[in-house]
């Protein structure tokens, strides 16, 4: 048993002081609110909840900053910037891939996040094709060794497109047949731990059947696991669907299966007013990803109708050119102030822009990690983060605008220790393992050569 006692912390209920957590075999056993420190204590400032990222691919932190040069046509979009991360994901090996997430995930605790959902299609390895699960491998080992909490989403991608059954030749060396992909999910089960949980995912729509589909969201279902989708990101993507199914994309998705609060619909950017009321109704949590979204020239998500209708969002740094949770949340509403020409538009049930977005995004990254307990309660996950209290960006400001303080401020994040699973992973704003992952990382991207 530790006992960790801060001055200030957010707890569920709102914002408390001197409150002490007994920590045993990684879980919060008791809270005690106004009360002293013990000799034995480790004391601390201030204490948040660490957040969720919701959505994440690894492997493409290695392109960040590589896509920023004008094509020679002149036009460049999401579909000419895949082209380029095609090419990273073909020559990414188990070993790389490790290296890399390992890298990425060290970011993530430093900057405030404590859980991660990866969606992961890189099922093969590009050098060793036939050495079963050694991406799967790579991933867990990076987790492990970085210390976050990981939600594993093995995703399906086994076509090019609406009409086109087969994968084209830049996505063969991922492209999986159903069967092949529940096998791979099924052994995936095995890596399960107290730190590692198993979810499900489709790439999209546009890149697997209707049949798979379906049998993928019975398999989650089956299962109680999170069922993770990308939606309606490009309006390329809602065009096809309309020619092919004669629906936007979450129309039919909503009128063609059990859309439920275990859902997590990645982007949903393009949606009519209609789709947004029921996809709101629906329970589903829509992970957004502002940085990744503007980077790609994706669109913005309808929020504030969204909201209004009682919709559910979690966050997610995706393609990882941003590894900052606040700077998401911030962003967020950032895009809707410059779409609607008016401030704190997602307000709704809390005056407080800052603290509405961090709790909401609280709530909806553990929905679409899977986890059943929401911040820092007993018998919760002792994962959370100690801020530096005095640092000049929370200077003067008291429990009802320091989580606006956070999101709102352009500053390095005051993020003094990282604890996940009862066990402190950043100490001194540095992860413990940052020197090792740094020189690993750059020892990788040196052998990948020039990302083109």
């Amino acid at each position: 048993m530790t006992s960790l006692f801060a001055s200030k912390v957010l707890l569920p209920g709102g914002w408390a002081d001197n409150v002490r957590f007994s920590i045993e075999r990684g879980l919060i056993k008791a809270v005690q609110a106004a009360t002293k420190p013990l000799a034995d204590d480790t004391l601390a400032g201030c204490v948040i909840p660490g957040l969720s990222n919701a959505h994440s691919h690894a492997f493409q932190r290695a392109l960040a900053g590589h896509t920023e040069q004008r094509s020679p046509a002149g036009h460049d979009s999401f579909w000419t910037w895949r082209e380029r991360m095609y090419e990273l994901a073909g020559r990414v090996n188990a070993e790389a891939l490790a290296a890399i997430a390992r890298q990425v995930y060290c970011e993530m605790l430093a900057s405030g996040y404590t859980a991660v959902a990866e969606f992961h299609y890189l099922h093969r390895d590009p050098e060793n094709p036939d050495k079963q699960d050694a991406m799967l491998q790579a991933i867990v080992r990076a987790a492990s060794d970085s210390g976050i909490r990981l939600t594993y989403v093995p995703v399906l991608y086994e076509r090019a497109g609406f009409n086109d059954p087969e994968p084209a030749a830049n996505q063969r060396n991922f492209a999986m047949t159903l069967d092949e992909f529940l096998a791979h999910r099924e052994r995936a089960t095995g890596y399960g731990s107290e730190s590692i949980a198993i979810g499900i995912g489709a790439h999209s729509l546009r890149a697997v059947s209707q049949e798979s589909l379906l049998e993928i969201a019975r398999v989650a279902a089956a299962n109680n696991a999170p069922m993770h989708l990308h939606i309606a990101e490009q309006q390329r993507e809602v065009d096809q669907c309309m020619a092919a199914y004669g629906r936007r994309p979450v129309r039919w998705l909503l009128e063609n299966l059990d859309v439920t609060e275990h859902w997590c619909l990645v982007h949903a950017t393009h949606m009519d007013f209609d789709e947004t009321v029921a996809l709101a109704k629906s329970g589903a949590v829509a992970a957004l990803c502002p940085s990744t979204e503007a980077n790609l020239g994706d669109g913005l998500f309808p929020l504030h109708d969204y909201l209004k209708e009682g919709g559910r969002i979690a966050i997610g740094s995706d393609s990882h050119i941003s590894i900052n949770p606040f700077e998401e949340l911030r962003w967020l509403e950032y895009g809707q102030r410059l779409a609607t020409g008016s401030r704190n538009v997602a307000s709704l049930r809390d005056s407080h822009v800052g603290r509405e977005l961090f709790s909401r995004s609280l709530e909806g990254g553990a929905m679409a990690c899977g986890q059943s307990t929401v911040g820092l309660e007993a018998g919760a996950p002792a994962d959370l983060v100690v801020l530096s209290d005095d640092d000049p960006m929370l200077a003067g400001h008291n429990d009802e605008s320091r989580l606006d303080a956070l999101v709102f401020s352009g500053y390095p994040l005051p993020v003094e220790r990282v604890m996940v699973n009862g066990d402190w992973r950043v100490v001194d704003a540095m992860h413990v393992d940052r020197d090792h992952a740094r020189s690993d990382y750059a020892a990788t991207m040196r052998s990948l050569g020039a990302v083109r």
